[in-house]
């Protein structure tokens, strides 16, 4: 079991920036990927950004070149940047863990979300 804790989340104005962060619960080595998902009033959860064990990264496109997903392996520790904020980036955003088990199965867990709000 992984358990993920988010912070960072807050109220900013149209083109301000946040971070957010999602501690984990051991270490993000053993992981295979760890992302940031969110979920808008009235729209299914989507992918925000995702980085794999292995380094590589992936966007969705409505952040690609104004959000930064990183690691921090000391502190088992993930953070995502948000730069240039739209009202459309308004959302719950969630820390998401996917690891594969001693039997090989992918688990996926999910930390407790927090609040983004971009004010136009």
């Amino acid at each position: 079991q992984v358990h993920l804790v988010e912070s960072g989340g807050g109220l900013v104005q149209a083109g301000g920036s946040l971070t957010l962060s999602c501690a984990a619960s051991e270490s993000i080595f053993s992981i295979n990927a760890m992302g940031w998902y969110r979920r808008a009033p009235g729209k299914q959860r989507e992918l925000v950004a995702r980085s794999t064990r292995g380094g590589s990264t992936d966007y969705a496109d409505s952040v690609k070149d104004r959000f930064t997903i990183s690691r921090d392996n000391a502190k088992n520790t993930v953070y995502l940047q948000m730069n240039s904020l739209k009202p459309e980036d308004t959302a719950v955003y969630y820390c998401n863990a996917a690891k594969t088990d001693l039997w090989g199965v992918l688990n996926t867990y999910w930390g407790q979300g927090t609040q983004v709000t971009v004010s136009s």
